[in-house]
């Protein structure tokens, strides 16, 4: 299931909030909903990890006196 960083984002914030207004929970649709946001978290992560590398590499993060956070090193 191909979907952009906004709709797979879409998709886990859409899971919690039923999961979070459920007052019993709905076995019947965990599973869909479990496998639907590991999906969804699984493709926003892939995407973020492409951008902070895509950063890294545009800026010279890399070799340039800062951590793998981006802060500069003392």
């Amino acid at each position: 299931m191909k979907h952009s960083f906004k709709e797979a984002y879409g998709v886990l914030q859409k899971h919690a909030h039923t999961l979070r207004e459920q007052t019993e929970p709905n076995i019947d649709d965990l599973l869909q909903i479990v496998e639907e946001s590991v999906s969804a978290y699984k493709h926003c992560q892939a995407r973020i990890d492409a951008v902070e590398k895509a950063l890294d590499k545009a800026l010279g993060v890399a070799g340039a006196g800062a951590d793998s956070q981006g802060t500069p090193s003392a």
